[in-house]
């Protein structure tokens, strides 16, 4: 890793700066760059030319000053002034592979971030089986849950699941008056089929029945009504129908390796009248006010701050359009009232707690809680859910304002700090392109403006979309085609396991490698080759590593331990002076960099592309005949060579896993 050395190098120019010139401005940017040319130095900063002008002296005379100056780092051979006035330091290329393969000395630690972050994401209705664009909220919020790991962020992922709004009740309509059906005709449903999978058609059957009489909407208000209010038998239907997609929409995302800690159930805030205490809190700060004239009269407002955000209200252009309605005259809360209450909760602010119960086991064996109302299932040790000091909600780009509307209330209540650690995680939606419609049996009437588009949108409210499960099928089966062909002699059951992790990096990769403002149509060929920019390519590449240390053992019987102990007594000058081998070293140590970009920009497919430019370097290394591991007769550079894959191949493993990615045997 590099940070650590940044840092340090940072801390020696503050010093030396402060020595030399009494500067001790705690704002001052020592910023770290990468010449463009090894031979001017590993690392370099242009702080000489920010302080020109205060210090009234040439760049190159501030930065031979600073070179004179700073004095040993451990882990740089040499600090020097260009002539142009850059500093620029050259590391301890031995003594930098070695540290990072643990093989001497000690990295820095890294720096302590004991506050907790919770990661909402994925958030799927639970009234029918998930679908292609479920997908890239969850693997852009379970890459985010990693990325935070892998800095040290303590974090807490949940799930929130909305049992109580109008997608559950419209399936319960369709069981109960398109249908005919009770709870117990539900339950042998779900017994012998995807209950998921039936959910999805008669949802899109609902929309149809809707749709043919305006009317039929009293009874989803009536369905929605005795939902939110216990009334049976349609309460009991509605939660067996959540409780029971919810199962399904698990299984479906440990498919691609995405886990959670807590599923917040939408139905326990309001028995639990979280909304009544946030309600109280907004009321006491004047963060809303009943309006009492206008179209609004009747209604608790809140003013929005930023009216430029708020979706037109009929293109009208008056006062009453810089307000929110959050509570209707009638005394029911708006949809974002709720996401309030638990937002103040996930802050800490809101004073009340869940009761909690056991939900299922997760990934790791550990135990995946669920909120409750309900004393009787409540589990009295659990852990301490809530009060996180910064959250991430990841919620698609249509969500903005409603978010904009919850750092508002934030801020409002005086919390503006809290506000501040409330990020929108925002991200565009997901199409097909037409080949893959065209696989999956949704291309569009090629005489249709449809057909026309760069990409094919689907809708599951029509029930023309892509279930998550069956576009993960289509590409396991893609990647099990091209294992039957290279993996021949693999038994079956193998060749399957193999073509599900490289299915998983297939999607997830494709999920993240394009930017999150960036509307992508999911392409199966290209998502699952093996060559390009996919996560199929980055798996092949520490299938390459791992072989490569194989053979290493073949030939001369010392496996990848034996091989590097006899490291740090090697003579170092094929490290020293092999600028590609030290170029891949260099590289693969800018992980945590990376993650540390990401985290700031929130645009994971800077990490995607690292982890590709990487494999790619990798590739051109092993594929160089000048740079063979196994043909090497010289004993000291055959480990050094050894050294670069082990590191490459370890930073490469850790890329993937940020990815939610496996590293297959074979490929």
């Amino acid at each position: 890793m590099i940070l650590p050395l940044h840092e340090e190098v940072r801390a020696r120019v503050r010093d030396a700066l402060a020595r030399l010139h009494g500067i001790t401005d705690a704002e001052l940017t020592i910023p770290i760059e990468y010449p463009p040319n090894r031979a001017l130095g590993d690392l370099g900063t242009p702080v000489a030319f920010d302080l020109a002008r205060r210090l009234r002296k040439a760049p190159r005379a501030i930065a031979q000053e600073l070179a004179g100056a700073i004095g040993p780092i451990a882990g740089v051979s040499r600090v020097d002034a260009a002539p142009n006035g850059y500093l620029n330091v050259f590391l301890d290329r031995p003594t930098f592979l070695l540290a990072r393969l643990g093989l001497a000395g000690s990295l820095p630690p890294a720096p302590a971030r004991p506050e907790k972050t919770i990661v909402e994401h994925t958030a799927i209705n639970p009234n029918k089986a998930a679908h292609i664009g479920h997908l890239r909220n969850s693997a852009l919020g379970d890459t985010l849950v990693r990325v935070l790991k892998f800095r040290g962020n303590p974090v807490e992922v949940q799930n929130y699941i909305d049992d109580t709004g109008v997608q559950v009740a419209d399936v319960v309509v369709g069981f109960q008056q398109l249908e005919k059906l009770s709870i117990d005709d539900a339950k042998r449903i779900a017994a012998s089929t995807r209950f998921d999978y039936y959910c999805w058609d008669l949802y899109a059957r609902v929309t149809e029945w809707y749709d043919g009489d305006k009317e039929r909407l009293k009874i989803r208000a009536a369905t929605l009504h005795d939902i939110e209010h216990g009334v049976d038998p349609t309460a009991t239907l509605a939660s067996f129908i959540a409780h029971t997609v919810v199962h399904a929409h698990l299984k479906t995302m440990a498919r691609l390796n995405i886990d959670y800690q807590l599923l917040t159930w939408e139905g326990d805030i309001l028995r639990l009248k979280f909304w009544a205490r946030a309600f109280e809190v907004l009321k006491e700060t004047g963060a809303v006010f009943l309006q009492s004239e206008g179209k609004h009269a009747g209604c608790w407002v809140m003013k929005i701050d930023d009216p430029d955000a708020a979706p037109a209200e009929d293109g009208e252009e008056d006062p009453e359009a810089r307000e929110k309605v959050i509570v209707r005259s009638n005394g029911t809360v708006v949809y974002v009232g709720k996401d309030m209450a638990y937002q103040f909760w996930k802050s800490g602010l809101l004073g009340r707690d869940f009761l909690y119960r056991k939900f299922a086991t997760r990934m790791d064996g550990d135990t995946l809680w669920a909120t409750t109302s309900d004393q009787s299932q409540a589990v009295a040790e659990h852990p301490k859910f809530g009060d996180a000091a910064a959250t991430y909600n990841v919620i698609d780009v249509r969500q903005s304002y409603l978010q904009k509307l919850l750092k508002q209330a934030l801020s409002a209540i005086g919390h503006p700090q809290e506000a501040d650690r409330l990020k929108h995680f925002s991200y565009e939606m997901v199409a097909l392109s037409h080949a893959t419609a065209q696989q999956l049996g949704f291309a569009p009437d090629p005489n249709s403006e449809e057909a026309k588009k760069p990409f094919v949108e689907v809708s599951g409210r029509k029930g023309l979309g892509v279930k998550a499960d069956d576009l993960i099928d289509r590409v396991i089966d893609k990647a099990l085609a091209e294992v039957d062909r290279r993996q021949s002699d693999l038994p079956p059951d193998e060749r399957r396991r193999i073509a599900e992790q490289i299915g998983a990096a297939a999607v997830r990769y494709f999920l993240i490698k394009y930017s999150r403002t960036t509307v992508i149509a999911f392409d199966i060929d290209e998502a699952v080759s093996f060559v390009g920019e996919t996560g199929p390519y980055i798996q092949y590449a520490v299938v390459r590593a791992n072989k490569i240390i194989g053979k290493l053992q073949e030939r001369f019987g010392l496996d990848e331990t034996a091989t590097l102990a006899g490291l740090p007594g090697s003579p170092p000058d094929l490290i020293n002076e092999d600028a590609e081998l030290w170029a891949l070293v260099l590289e693969a140590s800018r992980l945590d960099e990376i993650v540390e970009q990401v985290v700031r920009s929130l645009e994971f497919a800077v990490l995607a592309k690292f982890g590709f430019g990487l494999a790619q370097m990798f590739s051109a290394f092993y594929q160089n005949p000048k740079q063979s591991v196994i043909n090497e007769d010289r004993a000291e550079a055959r480990r050094w060579r050894a050294a670069a894959v082990v590191y490459c191949r370890q930073q490469l493993t850790r890329v993937l896993d940020l990815m939610g990615v496996a590293v297959p045997a074979r490929m």
